[in-house]
């Protein structure tokens, strides 16, 4: 048996904290989670892990895990590019699941520029993070105050009530037991 508290295939992260809230317009909250972890790029692939666990626990799965995954991701990685840390050389990565959405934040230390659609050229390598977010998502914004940025965006899903389902035209089969989600997570 491995040492820790576990939820999901995951263990539960140190500094990790779940609750069960009241979302918006009084509905009832599936479950949310609340992370903080080192201000590092290890720490995207542990919060999508996590997320993941917790969307399929939740019975969501289809191509909206994988809609979910790439939006914190994408989230995270900005954060780390272009932003400081939180004290402790932490960041905060928090979500939420209600019945027709997730809503995902990032909250980091704050940095020179605020998030922002970028406008990449063809041959740019970068600067499409936002517009991925933008397209994914329901809708997306920014907060700054004294403890930092807070970038969040709000993805639409449908739970689905069967055991199992396809995503993509690659028969990548999404449910318990399937082994595996999207790419390589």
């Amino acid at each position: 048996m491995f040492p820790g508290r576990f939820h999901g295939a995951f263990p539960l992260v140190p500094g990790s904290l779940k609750v069960g809230q009241t979302g918006w317009a009084g509905m009832e909250v599936t479950e949310a989670s609340v992370l903080l972890l080192p201000f590092a790029a290890s720490s995207v692939g542990v919060a999508r892990r996590r997320l993941v666990s917790d969307l399929i626990a939740a019975k969501v799965y289809d191509s909206a895990v994988c809609d979910v995954a790439l939006v914190i991701s994408e989230l995270l990685s900005n954060a780390l590019r272009h932003a400081a840390p939180l004290p402790g050389s932490k960041i905060r990565v928090a979500w939420r699941i209600d019945a027709d959405s997730v809503q995902v934040s990032v909250r980091d230390g704050g940095g020179p520029t605020v998030p922002e659609l970028g406008e990449p050229t063809q041959a740019a390598t970068g600067g499409r993070g936002l517009r991925i977010v933008q397209k994914l998502s329901r809708s997306w914004g920014t907060t700054t105050g004294e403890e930092g940025t807070t970038v969040w965006a709000e993805v639409p899903v449908r739970p689905v009530p069967t055991e199992m389902t396809t995503v993509g035209g690659g028969g990548h089969r999404v449910g318990p037991g399937s082994g595996r989600l999207c790419r390589k997570l």
